[in-house]
């Protein structure tokens, strides 16, 4: 019978040597130390939770501006963000809060804390990713203040986002139009990413070695966006008229579903480019690169100062004991 043990040893040994396979597999192999799929699950259920608040508060906040154009023009551009459901979702929130001055303010309020509230989810995944400390982990307040600059980054790329919409209207439909196009929208999504890294992100991490990520992110956010038009407009052409408001449901989680596992995936690059975490081995014996990783995610339980996390490895068959103290 044919040695499979031996073989895969083989693979992993020549996959180890040819650096670009071994950094993708570095990369999902730390995406699944971290559990990524349930920080990304994590990230699109309070994404679903936060769109709506958001909305309320981008039209009520629009509105007193009075400015229709301008108004028109942001909120199209957040909705654009959606293909094809975001002109559903605008159905729902197509009229800005009104009422009372006091009340307004403190609805404002209510709703602002709750899309704050989301944000934590964001940081979280950030610190865990990082593999951050608890101990080291921002409090409450620092983190309600990294939310807030969360929200206004976001707040701010919208804007700036629907200013350079309408230049490329003016532009034209052209080929060269619709390049230029989509060469700034690129631009514009990795600084929008390269931001909210920056901001979501404990101290530890520079702000350069946060750039490949922001690349992979903005890049693959707008080529999803280019074609996610496609895609669900395939998946509720039949579906919409049966189920109705469930295929829209269904189809926004899916698209933030898609979204988030690509936002994980890109700040997993930036760890693992940081910190030079690959090649990684998928079968024994541990490389350098396993135990630097498994050494983090042992350090990131540690709740108090005066606590300390200490891991040890057994000896493998060509290698001494190895001890973290």
């Amino acid at each position: 019978m044919p040695d499979f043990g031996a073989l895969l040893r083989r693979v992993d040994a020549t996959k180890q040597r040819f650096a670009p396979t071994a950094f993708v597999v570095g990369v999902a192999k730390k995406f699944g130390d971290d559990r990524g799929g349930a920080l990304a699950a994590q990230l699109t259920y309070y994404g679903f939770l936060s769109i709506f608040p958001s909305l309320l508060i981008l039209t009520t906040v629009l509105g007193f501006v009075g400015n229709r154009e301008v108004s028109n023009g942001v909120i199209g551009t957040t909705l654009a963000q959606f293909p094809v459901l975001g002109e559903q979702i605008g159905k729902n929130v197509a009229h800005p809060l009104s009422g009372s001055g006091i009340g307004l303010a403190f609805g404002l309020l209510i709703l602002l804390y709750g899309l704050l509230g989301s944000t934590q989810a964001a940081q979280n995944t950030m610190a865990q990713v990082w593999n951050v400390p608890a101990v080291a982990r921002p409090g409450f307040f620092p983190r309600l203040g990294r939310g807030a600059g969360f929200v206004a980054t976001l707040g701010i790329g919208m804007v700036v986002s629907a200013f350079l919409s309408g230049l490329v209207t003016v532009a034209g439909q052209s080929l060269p139009a619709r390049v230029l196009g989509f060469i700034v929208m690129v631009a514009l999504n990795v600084g929008i990413y390269l931001a909210a890294f920056r901001v979501l992100t404990p101290g530890g991490a520079s702000t350069r070695q946060l750039v490949p990520g922001a690349v992979l992110g903005g890049v693959g956010y707008s080529v999803l966006l280019s074609i996610g038009t496609a895609l669900v407009q395939h998946q509720l052409k039949h579906s919409q008229a049966i189920y109705g408001q469930f295929a829209l449901v269904l189809g926004l989680m899916a698209w933030l579903a898609l979204v988030a596992q690509l936002t994980v995936y890109a700040a997993e690059v930036n760890v693992v480019l940081a910190r030079r975490l690959w090649p990684r081995s998928i079968t024994a014996p541990l490389v350098d690169a396993d135990k630097r990783v498994l050494r983090d995610l042992a350090h990131q339980e540690e709740r108090i100062d005066d606590e300390r996390v200490a891991i040890g490895f057994a000896p493998d068959r060509v290698g001494e004991a190895t001890r973290d103290a």
